[in-house]
């Protein structure tokens, strides 16, 4: 299963996975832009309506879950933009990375060894055991 997000919906995903739960208050207070508590429920309702989210009775309110990991979500949005900005290069989509931001060059190094792992290390071609 692909998962997508807005951009809105993605904010109220940070919020959650960043605290582990939140109620549409709770949410509300933690987003940079100043929303109306309506607007952080229809977004919450949404994401509940599409699976990524799972509502708990709290007193009258409800705390909200992420039912989908951020690493999930990371990876099946990353494979999206892999696939339809850089045609499935990943050779592109890390020349873009590393050449348009300012990185640390300890952050370089650790991306450096992350590389030369794998290369020491390759895993086994996808749909295989």
């Amino acid at each position: 299963m692909a998962i997508a997000f807005t951009e809105r919906e993605l904010d109220v995903m940070a919020v959650l996975w960043q605290r582990g739960s939140g109620t549409v208050a709770e949410v509300r207070d933690a987003l940079t832009d100043d929303l109306a508590y309506t607007t952080v429920l229809t977004v919450l309702r949404t994401l509940q309506e599409k699976g990524y989210v799972r509502p708990v009775a709290e007193g009258r309110a409800h705390r909200y879950f992420p039912s989908v990991s951020q690493e999930a979500a990371g990876k099946s949005v990353l494979a999206r933009v892999l696939d339809k900005v850089f045609a499935g290069s990943a050779e592109s989509l890390l020349t873009q990375l590393v050449s348009d931001r300012a990185i640390d060059p300890d952050e370089l190094r650790r991306l450096r060894k992350l590389l030369d792992d794998r290369l020491t290390s390759p895993r086994k071609p996808r749909g295989s055991r």
